[in-house]
């Protein structure tokens, strides 16, 4: 499998913002419960954003390429370069709404950020966040992009794999005036990652589940969802949860987590002790007690060697589905990235090396490993 250029771009769907939840306190333990995730009912109308001057196009665009796709975000989107102050000020207080949603439910993520932390000081920085969808009726990769497209984010690659019936997309950000100094959501805005499942792939019956939740204009506030933690489809029954499972995991997932934060990206590069090369911290982690995906290896290597990522299993959570049934379900996880430098740039002294010198990008066969991390097989799976 190769990644390749995408053909097809984001198009531009309304959303609408509200004020942020605090998140609930949370655990060290690996189990989180929750009554349920709360259904977002919103209405149904087409208002434009409310940041100050600007609005959106009333209807979606499709179009054919990625370079037309580009030539009408800049039309579209006044934020083309570095976002102004206040717009940047809004896009990490929305970030920082789904940082705090996604730690409120995923205990082992908080543990570890504490961890890293104490040991290597306040150095952390993100290099994705990543989003799963479902490819249908306006519910797929476009409903969450359009609001970091908004925000002067730049559609790169398209992936896909064949064998889990997914696409993705991943977006570059803006500019902005943060160096090197900044740390967590408020250092180098992180890359973002969005996949959505190819829904008609799927059997008649998958289909006919996932559509019975995908209704109306829910797409329409998916950034809102992530920020409140609400789905914008009603609380699933146990019995369709099942039926989903045993055909796509990540289908099963989608339909309990929603639009939640799939997985946030740790750069160990960006780190300052012994733990900034990813072996070391696999090693780190491990020896804490925490649990990394093993699939394909605990270390994840992209043909070139210079993507290197490895991750936690998902955290589980106590769901309450529609028709009574309370089980486990998984929630999200963690994960480790460390770029290499560029063969071009292997030379520069490490004090003057920067991010642009280090490999970009995302790798098929890495993300296919990475995509395990809420499969029942790495969930369940006893540590080595």
């Amino acid at each position: 499998m190769e990644a390749f250029v995408a053909r097809r771009s984001p198009a531009f769907l309304l959303s609408s913002s509200s004020s942020l939840r605090s998140p609930s306190p949370v655990i060290r333990r690996c189990r989180v419960s929750f009554s349920s995730f709360p259904s977002l009912s919103l209405p149904r109308s087409r208002s434009p954003y409310p940041f100050h001057h600007r609005t959106l196009p009333p209807h979606p665009f499709s179009y054919g390429n990625r370079n037309l796709c580009m030539a009408l975000q800049s039309e579209t989107n006044p934020v083309a370069g570095a976002p102004s102050k206040d717009d940047e000020l809004f896009l990490r207080t929305m970030i920082s709404g789904m940082e705090k949603v996604y730690l409120s439910r995923n205990p082992t993520a908080k543990a570890i950020l504490e961890l890293v932390r104490n040991d290597d000081g306040d150095h952390i920085c993100y290099d994705h966040f990543a989003f799963r969808t479902f490819g249908v009726d306006g519910y797929g990769i476009d409903s969450m992009a359009k609001i970091f497209l908004y925000f002067g984010y730049k559609p790169r690659e398209e992936l896909r794999f064949p064998a889990k019936k997914l696409k993705a997309l991943w977006f570059a950000p803006p500019d902005t005036g943060y160096s090197e100094n900044g740390t967590g959501v408020h250092g180098p805005l992180p890359r973002i990652f969005i996949s959505e499942l190819l829904v008609d792939q799927l059997s008649y019956e998958s289909q006919e589940v996932i559509r019975k939740y995908i209704k109306g204009h829910g797409y329409e506030h998916a950034a809102l969802a992530s920020t409140l933690g609400c789905l914008t489809w009603k609380k699933p029954s146990y019995s369709d949860y099942q039926l989903l499972s045993r055909e796509s995991e990540y289908a099963a997932w989608t339909l309990v987590n929603g639009y939640a934060l799939n997985h946030v990206t740790i750069s160990t590069h960006r780190l300052k002790s012994h733990i900034r090369k990813i072996d070391s911290f696999n090693r780190y982690i491990e020896a804490n007690g925490f649990k990394l995906n093993s699939e394909g290896g605990i270390l994840k290597v992209s043909p070139d060697g210079l993507l290197l990522q490895s991750s936690t299993v998902a955290d589980t959570i106590s769901f309450d589905f529609a028709d009574g049934v309370t089980e486990s379900a998984p929630c999200s996880y963690i994960e480790f990235a460390e770029r290499l430098l560029l063969p071009e740039y292997k030379n520069i002294p490490d004090e003057e090396v920067k991010e642009f010198h280090r490999r970009d990008g995302f790798e098929v066969g890495n993300a296919d490993k990475i995509f395990e991390s809420t499969s029942r097989d790495q969930v369940t799976r006893k540590s080595a």
